[in-house]
C-alpha cells in the first residue's frame, strides 16, 4: 500500500484539474485492500475511490482520503463450449480488457471500446455505448465492505443496474471497494450493429461478415474522429446522460424539430440524444476561458489547459438552463461532481 500526503491528483482525473487530496492511497495487491480497511481509522474521512478518474470533476481540494485501485490480473472462473466467465481485477484499464477479449474472441464488450477508466468503475456507472451496457455481460462483482473488510459477491440482479446507474452509485454508495468483476462472455458472439453508424462504417469498408474485432475497429474509428484524447485535452467523455422522456413529449418535440433523434425505451418512453440538444442550442464549439464544449462533439465538455472544476461546472449549468428553456428538458450530469 502506498500512501501520499497533500497529494496533487492532476494525473488522477482525466479533466486534468489540479487539486490536492489530504491523503491518497494506492492499492495494488489483495493484501493492500485488507490492510487499508484494517487501518482506515488512521486516515482522514471522507473516503472516495477515484478509479481511473474518468468520470469525475473536482471543484476543490479534497479534504479526506482518495483511494486509487491498481490491482491487475485475469482468471477464467467458468467455461463451457458456449461461454466463458472471466474474473478481472478492478484496477485493470478498461481498454486493456477490451483488447484481451478481442484477442480471445470473447464477445459482448466490443461495442464498449475506448470508454476511459478502469474495470472496477464499469459496474458502478453501468457504462454503455452503441446499444450495449456493461450490465448485459456482468456476471457478478466482488466488493469489500469498508466497515469491516468482509467480501461480498453481488450477482447481476443484486447490482441493481439501470441506465448509467447501479446499487454502488445509489444505496451502497461509499460503502464498498470493488476488487474484482466477473464477465459472462460469448464464444459465439452475436453482434449489435443497430446503434449509430457502425453498420454504415462496416459496409463502407466492404466488411460483409464482421467479427468482434471489426466492430471494435469501426467504433474506435468513429470515436477517435469525434472525441478528444484526455492526454491532449482534458475531458471526461460524455458529460451528460441522454434524457429519457415520454413518447408524447417526444412526439411534440418531433413536430417542432423533425430531425431530433430518439430511441425507444420500453413502450412508453424515448431516449433523446443529449448531444443533439446541446448542438442545436448553439453550444457546440463554445469556449469560455479555458473551459469549453468540444468542437466535434457537443456532449463533451473540455479543459483546454488551466480551467478549474468550478468553471467547468458553471458552464455545464449554463448549458442545462439553455436546454431547459429551448426544449423543456433538464439535462442530468453523467460526470460526478466532487465539491468537498
Amino acid at each position: 500500500m502506498k500512501i501520499y500526503y497533500n497529494y496533487s491528483i492532476k494525473h488522477w482525473n482525466t479533466f486534468g484539474i489540479d487539486v490536492k487530496a489530504t491523503q491518497a492511497v494506492v492499492l495494488e495487491y489483495d493484501v493492500d485492500f485488507t490492510e487499508f480497511i484494517k487501518e482506515k481509522s488512521q486516515f482522514p474521512n471522507p473516503f472516495f475511490v477515484v478509479g481511473g478518474g474518468s468520470n469525475l470533476l473536482f471543484c476543490n481540494d479534497f479534504a479526506g482520503t482518495l483511494i486509487r485501485v491498481e490491482n491487475k490480473g485475469y482468471t477464467i472462473a467458468e467455461e463451457s463450449s458456449e461461454y466463458v466467465v472471466v474474473e478481472v481485477a478492478a484496477g485493470e484499464a478498461w481498454e486493456s480488457f477490451i483488447d484481451f477479449c478481442l484477442e480471445k474472441n470473447y464477445g459482448g464488450v466490443e461495442n464498449l471500446t475506448l470508454i476511459p477508466g478502469q474495470v472496477g468503475s464499469a459496474p458502478v456507472q453501468n457504462i454503455g455505448a452503441y446499444g450495449v451496457e456493461v450490465a448485459d455481460v456482468i456476471d457478478s462483482v466482488e466488493a469489500l465492505s469498508l466497515a469491516d473488510g468482509t467480501a461480498h459477491w453481488y450477482n447481476k440482479e443484486a447490482c441493481g443496474f439501470a441506465y448509467r446507474n447501479s446499487v454502488f452509485k445509489g444505496a451502497e454508495k461509499g460503502k464498498y471497494l470493488i476488487r474484482k468483476v466477473r464477465f459472462r462472455l460469448s464464444k459465439n458472439p452475436v453482434l449489435n450493429l443497430e446503434y449509430g453508424s457502425v453498420a454504415t462504417v462496416l459496409a463502407a469498408g466492404k466488411i460483409l461478415n464482421p467479427g468482434i474485432r471489426d466492430v471494435a475497429t469501426a467504433i474506435r474509428g468513429i470515436r477517435n474522429a469525434k472525441l478528444p484524447d484526455p492526454e491532449t485535452i482534458g475531458n471526461a467523455g460524455s458529460f451528460f446522460t441522454n434524457p429519457v422522456i415520454t413518447n408524447n413529449e417526444y412526439s411534440a418535440l418531433k413536430k417542432q424539430y423533425p430531425d431530433i433523434p430518439g430511441y425507444k425505451v420500453g413502450a412508453t418512453h424515448t431516449k433523446v440524444a443529449a448531444g443533439w440538444l446541446i448542438e442545436n442550442a448553439g453550444w457546440k464549439g463554445f469556449r469560455e476561458g479555458e473551459a469549453g464544449v468540444y468542437e466535434k462533439q457537443a456532449l463533451v465538455l473540455v479543459n483546454y489547459s488551466r480551467a478549474t472544476g468550478k468553471e467547468i461546472l458553471a458552464l455545464s449549468e449554463k448549458i442545462c438552463d439553455s436546454i431547459q428553456k429551448k426544449f423543456g428538458i433538464r439535462l442530468q450530469r453523467e460526470v460526478q461532481v466532487i465539491t468537498s
